[in-house]
């Protein structure tokens, strides 16, 4: 008589996610302090060395107390994939998990955590002479009406991008002309790899979105007080960059990128900066409203560390 299979038990693992400025780093710090965690940064910006100042990288005394995996790990001029990031992330999470420890993934890169959880999908490789026409359709109508071609071939894709998004506007269209599928469709029927890791998923959401901007508004200002113009300078004389780069497509980067080449005056920087923070904190909530299994907390509410650190415990418990 054969046994009876046994229930597999995975190890656990803690994704923190939220918009930029809902305070994941405290929340993590907290976690951190009372529970047997390490840290796995899951932000495509802070992977980058000495672009500190506009990715709101942990500060030597924070990385003292809590170490990051994935913080600093590659030159602004390199590149980095999502297909990266889930191969790093995985191995550093089963060495975490041999080390009897839980890995505590903290960020607001959507898609990262979105290709951790759901796995790669088979998409095309990047065809430099279609990406050519797409570029040439953008310099000669520019991005919004490349925007809404996409909209009449994939409009569920379309409607999670700015119209301003070359980047991903570009991959998607490409896609299609490549398969001549839309992009949304192919991920829908992509075979998902299951992770062999018992998510606690939390998000931190914010309950006043007004809140949420002026915040937003005050972290730019104190970026360039802190010496944003400055630090740009400086990766702009130390390494061979452009501003197609991804490095320099970040948010806050680019914008000083733009004001550093007479784009617009000092004057317009905070507004510019501002307005390209608060979109990207709407593309993140947008993510985060269609992920499954999540556990939402007000990322304004009073104890919010101690009400998410007890929502984990009696999860872990379980």
């Amino acid at each position: 008589m054969l046994a009876p299979m046994r229930e597999i038990t995975y190890p656990p693992a803690i994704f923190l996610m939220g918009p930029t400025g809902s305070g994941k780093t405290a929340v993590a710090l907290e976690l951190a302090q009372h529970l047997p965690c390490e840290i796995i940064s899951v932000d495509s910006a802070q992977i980058y060395r000495h672009m500190d100042i506009g990715t709101a990288k942990p500060d030597a005394a924070t990385l003292s107390r809590a170490p990051h995996h994935l913080i600093s790990i590659i030159d602004p001029t390199e590149r980095y994939s999502a297909a990266q990031f889930r191969a790093d992330a995985l191995r550093l999470m089963a060495e975490i998990s041999e080390r009897n420890r839980v890995p505590l993934l903290v960020g607001g890169t959507m898609l990262y955590f979105q290709t951790l959880r759901e796995g790669l999908s088979e998409l095309p490789q990047a065809d430099p002479a279609i990406r050519a026409v797409i570029d040439s359709m953008a310099q000669g109508a520019g991005w919004p009406a490349v925007h809404a071609e996409l909209s009449r071939i994939d409009p569920v894709t379309a409607a999670r991008l700015e119209p301003t998004d070359s980047q991903r506007i570009q991959r998607a269209l490409e896609i299609f002309y490549l398969t001549g599928q839309p992009m949304s469709q192919i991920l829908l029927q992509s075979e998902i790899a299951a992770l062999p890791y018992r998510a606690v998923s939390i998000a931190l959401i914010p309950g006043e979105r007004a809140v949420l901007h002026q915040l937003i508004f005050e972290r730019f200002n104190r970026m360039l007080m802190a010496g944003l113009i400055e630090e740009t300078k400086w990766l702009r004389a130390n390494y061979a960059l452009q501003d197609s780069m991804p490095s320099m497509r970040c948010v806050g980067y680019r914008q000083v990128w733009q004001y550093l080449e007479g784009d617009f005056g000092y004057h317009e920087l905070p507004a510019k900066g501002t307005a390209a923070t608060r979109q990207l904190a709407k593309r993140q909530m947008t993510w985060l409203r269609s992920m499954q299994d999540v556990e939402s907390f007000d990322c304004f509410a009073a104890n919010l560390p101690q009400r998410v650190l007890a929502h984990i415990e009696q999860m872990l418990k379980n």
